[in-house]
């Protein structure tokens, strides 16, 4: 997930025994306005037991500022009725903000508390404003006369989206099924909360401790100190311990020439959430998928899928399957291609086995050094964390004119995040932009964008936005810095390009970004193809010892590489969102086992056993630890049709063209989600994307 979604918050009416709320005190930062450069969260004075006083508080006075929006006697208008509920909340977006972020990004068994607190209250407050017929006819009255009332562009956008959202959440419903419904919601909000803990603390776990040096044989230097260093850490000195976050599973895989430990290793990171233990997700997955489908039965949907598609580009299930489909048959072809070189590899060397998953990641690296004589290790040393983020700075330089100014002076939630103030090229303030990179025993896996502040401009008061990229990348080790694999470096790119999304984006009401799933990903995956243009490599590619750049030599390598492993990367993700697909078009619910249903899924479109889907349905968290991309995974490979044409643009204009790259920022970075996003994409590009590209860039035409 790159975008995090703040819900509304409301009342908490019971709090548990060791979890109590503070008395408002002036001890507590979120009553009073921040004194902090630019109105940043002054976390050095944020602590657990502020949170749950503050909700409280802006709980009542949200309540209070609908009850007025309710009840008042003038005739309903856009600035007494949208405009006010728009301009309603503040303190509860305030500590909303900064709560949700941390939870996710530093959290702990006292944050989960205070989640579990107020989960269920923020599911309330959500039905009792949904679900309020007189707030619903004050914004009906408005909708009805839209065409009379000479609104702008941007707020007719955010009147449907107020309009829509009481319509798909029953506001039409009888009283016995809103009643039903506001149960419902209320279990998917602790559902999906559960879920995601289990998922995190799973993933956190130790996956594999070696306490024998001879079962390191074939790690590099780097990977065997982390893991020396990840192991005393958790009170285990002397040995060596791999966790199951990617920068400590995929090194070993890739490595590692014990296969009975590649193998145990990559089951501990399949099996993630179903281990039949307390962190199990496997009976939480049947709940969720049971209460969505009976909220949409409710609402008139037959499927979640439906419900869910609505509102994105794809609009129905039947397309979003052809589109899967389309690409299934030559991601598949290319797929088995590539276990057939490495199968050859497996026989020259005498081994008695056929390629499983646990070998796909190790026999890959041998493939690739035959193939292209290039491998993860020769190009680390040149990907040094801060010089690719200086890279990608300076793309964004180039591109916009705009400057990133280091702040010493902004406090941070952790001693690993740094802030940058973004300026436009005149020294003109556009907001701020907080970099996380590394793991920690409190952070979710994956890496996404999200905001302490998002952008808005309502009665002229200009709020600047407030972002951070969170990632789980490779950390430094005694004595080096962090040295990124290039899957990292495209990933540092691709949550760079989401926050240049909220950077830029100008609009008046934060009500009227609603950018669909299969849409929002276009800003960010347009960034990496900079990351690896052989122009750019030689940017911030300098080896972390000489400072030397990149030399010629290894950029031809990952030029004449670029469509290595495709078939696998491209199976493995149409699988995910094949699954998630079929869990969200499913109509029978009797007698399900997560386990079987997920093997039929798989063996229905033929994947073969030695790719395994990118998640699983016990730690897929795009689409049951929360709401977000449910029956929308697809939306990053429907994105990759958007990118792949919209940077064909660059190519035939330049590379920095400054004309095209004033296009992209005013039509796709600073609207995105505020006008129908093939709108916005045609006024950018003078057409519609061209569907050949991203088979082009995967290299299946080859």
């Amino acid at each position: 997930m790159k975008y995090f979604f703040i819900p509304l918050i409301f009342f908490i009416g019971v709090i548990s025994s060791n979890m109590q709320a503070q008395p408002m005190n002036n001890d507590n930062p979120f009553f009073t306005e921040y004194t902090t450069p630019f109105q940043t969260p002054p976390f050095d004075k944020i602590k657990p037991e502020h949170y749950l006083f503050a909700f409280e508080e802006g709980i009542k006075i949200k309540r209070a500022e609908l009850d007025v929006i309710i009840n008042n006697p003038d005739k309903p208008t856009f600035e007494n009725t949208i405009a006010a509920i728009e301009k309603s909340g503040e303190l509860l977006t305030k500590v909303s903000r900064v709560f949700f972020n941390i939870s996710g990004s530093n959290g702990n068994d006292e944050t989960q508390k205070i989640a579990e607190a107020i989960t269920p209250e923020l599911s309330k407050l959500s039905n009792d404003i949904y679900l309020n017929e007189k707030l619903f006819q004050r914004i009906k009255s408005i909708n009805d006369e839209k065409d009379k009332l000479n609104l702008t562009s941007e707020q007719l956008k955010v009147l449907d989206n107020y309009y829509t959202d009481f319509v798909r959440n029953g506001i039409g419903l009888e009283e016995e099924k809103k009643t039903r419904l506001k149960k419902i919601n209320e279990e998917l909000s602790m559902l999906s909360l559960k879920f995601g803990d289990n998922l995190r603390k799973e993933t956190n776990a130790i996956g594999l401790v070696v306490d024998n040096k001879e079962d390191l044989v074939g790690l590099p230097d780097a990977v065997i100190q982390g893991a020396a260093e990840l192991a005393k850490q958790n009170g285990m000195e002397g040995k060596w311990a791999f966790n199951l976050q990617r920068p400590s599973f995929t090194p070993f895989l890739q490595y590692s020439e014990r296969r009975n430990l590649r193998e145990k290793l990559y089951k501990a990171y399949l099996t993630r959430g179903n281990n039949n233990n307390e962190f199990d997700n496997k009976e939480i997955i049947k709940k969720i998928i049971a209460r969505r489908n009976e909220k949409v039965n409710l609402l008139g949907y037959k499927t979640y899928a439906d419900f869910k598609l609505e509102k994105n580009m794809a609009k129905n299930p039947e397309t979003v399957n052809k589109f899967l489909a389309d690409l299934w048959k030559p991601a598949l072809e290319k797929a088995k291609e590539e276990s057939a070189d490495m199968q050859k590899i497996i026989n020259a060397e005498g081994g008695n086995f056929k390629i499983a998953g646990w070998d796909w990641w190790y026999y890959a690296e041998k493939v690739k050094k035959e193939k292209y004589a290039l491998d993860e290790e020769m190009l680390r040393p040149y990907f040094q964390m801060e010089n690719v983020r200086k890279g990608a700075f300076d793309v964004a330089s180039k591109l916009y004119g705009i400057q990133f100014v280091k702040r010493n002076d902004i406090s941070v939630y952790e001693p690993d995040v740094e802030v940058y103030e973004v300026k436009e090229s005149d020294g003109t303030h556009i907001g701020i932009l907080y970099t996380d990179y590394y793991p920690r025993s409190g952070k979710r896996a994956g890496a996404w964008m999200s905001s302490f502040r998002s952008q808005s401009n309502m009665d002229g008061e200009f709020k600047t936005p407030l972002i951070v990229n969170v990632g789980n990348f490779s950390k430094p080790t005694e004595g080096k810095p962090a040295l990124l694999s290039f899957d990292e470096v495209e990933t540092l790119f691709h949550e760079f390009g989401h926050g240049l999304n909220g950077l830029f984006t100008k609009t008046n009401y934060p009500g009227s970004r609603r950018a669909p799933v299969d849409f929002t990903e276009l800003p960010s995956q347009i960034m990496e193809n900079w990351a690896s243009h052989p122009e750019v490599l030689k940017m911030y590619a300098k080896h972390y010892q000489t400072g030397e750049p990149i030399p010629d030599e290894l950029i031809q390598k990952i030029i004449n590489s670029r469509h290595f492993n495709k078939g696998f990367e491209t199976l493995e993700y149409l699988a995910a969102s094949i699954l998630d697909m079929d869990w969200h078009t499913l109509n029978d619910l009797k007698d399900i086992d997560v386990e079987k249903f997920e093997e039929e899924s798989m063996n229905k479109i033929g994947l073969i056993p030695e790719i395994a889907s990118r998640y699983q349905s016990t730690n897929f968290n795009h689409i049951f630890g929360g709401d977000g991309y449910s029956a929308g995974y697809y939306g990053y490979m429907w994105s990759g049709v958007l990118d792949s044409d919209a940077f064909g643009a660059f190519l035939e204009n330049g590379l920095f063209d400054r004309k095209t790259a004033e296009s992209f920022r005013r039509n796709i970075l600073e609207k995105s989600g505020s006008d129908d996003p093939m709108n916005l994409y045609i006024k950018f590009r003078g057409r519609e994307p061209k569907p050949d590209a991203l088979i082009e860039k995967l290299g299946f035409n080859d």
